[in-house]
């Protein structure tokens, strides 16, 4: 996890790229904006789900990166009920 808001911004930067990456490999129809929105939309515990299937094309090694990287981007990228803040960002916050 970033230290420093910083290290996340520069974090982010490279998991835009490890998406969008992914969903080329994967051949997947949807976009990082998609991914994207699905984070910051989140309104139910299945949402997570929905952002990993989007990377899902039946190669099993290939979802479990998705899973990781899901994980990562949740825990990075802004959420709406988070008044717009990712859950990184709410910990540096309360570390500072």
């Amino acid at each position: 996890m970033p230290e420093n808001m910083e290290e996340l911004r520069e974090f982010r930067e490279e998991l835009k790229a490890d998406i969008v990456d992914l969903l080329e490999e994967t051949e997947s129809d949807f976009t990082l904006d998609d991914v994207l929105d699905v984070i910051y939309e989140e309104e139910e515990t299945d949402d997570m789900q929905r952002a990993i299937m989007m990377f899902d094309n039946g190669d099993p090694a290939l979802l479990s990166s998705a899973v990781e990287l899901v994980t990562d981007a949740w825990n990075c990228f802004p959420h709406r009920i988070l008044d717009g803040l990712s859950p990184a960002e709410v910990l540096l916050k309360r570390r500072a």
